[in-house]
């Protein structure tokens, strides 16, 4: 079942350009809309926010969002945060107002659990994939799921077939779609070409076989 939290908003007159003054106020410019809410932009508190994403996932966390003046919370999960590149911090957050009655579509991120035995041997854990598409009542999303990595030899894989979804969680990935696998080492001879392998490429200036005059 996914972690339910709360959090607080205020409606945003605000918007466009002159969003960032709220930075000043220490509050984060977010939106909150679905099939069946009007569009809102709204406004959250930056500290608020960052403690709320010690233990929440962007797709997967519901949330209660309380906002300033209406009667009731809307139920929403992140969809999207939207971070400044250089420095990390929140710059806009995206809401989705859920229907607890329907199931939605949206992305869960996969835990890898343990050390493999192909590791252990020398080999190299490959990721393929570390997120899931999944469909779901809200209240019986996901935070994550885990993989148990730990009896893979080298040259064995996991697959989503080889998942068990948790309960009321369908996957919608292909089942034959690879997530993790144990490569053997490479060589060092295998870095080295071979004498038939090497090419020669001729320096700047220098004329190559068959050049015209």
């Amino acid at each position: 079942m996914t972690h339910v939290v709360e959090l607080n908003a205020k409606v945003r007159e605000v918007t466009g350009k002159t969003s960032h003054k709220l930075a000043a106020e220490g509050l984060v410019p977010a939106v909150v809309y679905g099939p069946n809410v009007d569009t809102r932009s709204v406004s959250v508190s930056r500290r608020e926010f960052d403690h709320l994403m010690q233990s929440a996932t962007v797709g997967a966390t519901l949330v209660e969002l309380s906002v300033e003046g209406d009667a009731k919370p809307v139920d929403v999960i992140i969809k999207e945060v939207k971070r400044d590149e250089l420095k990390g911090f929140v710059q806009h957050v995206d809401f989705w107002a859920v229907d607890m009655a329907q199931s939605i579509q949206t992305v869960v991120s996969v835990t890898f659990v343990g050390t493999s035995e192909g590791e252990r041997a020398g080999g190299v854990l490959m990721h393929s994939l570390r997120e899931l598409k999944v469909e779901a009542n809200p209240k019986d999303l996901p935070e994550h799921i885990e993989l148990d990595v730990s009896a893979l030899q080298v040259g064995d894989s996991l697959t989503v077939a080889d998942i068990v979804a948790p309960k009321g969680v369908t996957l919608l990935d292909e089942p034959e779609s690879v997530l993790v696998s144990v490569m053997a080492p490479m060589g060092e001879e295998a870095l080295e070409p071979t004498a038939e392998e090497t090419v020669e490429v001729p320096e700047i200036g220098e004329d190559t076989e068959g050049t015209e005059e």
